[in-house]
């Protein structure tokens, strides 16, 4: 028979540091996932406003194919800057990230 195990370790209450990597990380997953919402929200109305020259079913199509998109390229874009990060340094990876999604935002604004 399988036997509880008790641990003698004792659980540290986390620091003020962790609290603020939790909380940044889950605010910056918010964000992300809020937009992904608000595409797949707004599919049927973006599929309208971008390709009304199609017929209902393939505006609709479209719509969500630039939608999977954003679900196809991250596993890319993980394993190219997971490799970056850890050759030359998290912290300057993320800066590179940043300046390419701010420059993104620039370019589309």
């Amino acid at each position: 028979m399988a036997m509880a195990s008790t641990s003698t370790d004792k659980i540290r209450p986390m620091t003020p540091e962790e609290r603020k990597v939790i909380f940044a990380s889950s605010l910056g997953t918010v964000f992300e996932w809020y937009d992904f919402y608000l595409y797949g929200s707004l599919a049927s109305i973006i599929g309208v406003q971008f390709f009304s020259q199609f017929p209902q079913a393939t505006r609709d199509i479209f719509a969500l194919l630039a939608f999977a998109a954003g679900f196809l390229v991250r596993p890319f874009g993980a394993l190219v800057f997971g490799r970056v990060g850890d050759l030359v340094g998290r912290k300057y990876t993320f800066l590179v990230t940043i300046m390419i999604m701010g420059l993104s935002t620039f370019i589309v604004g």
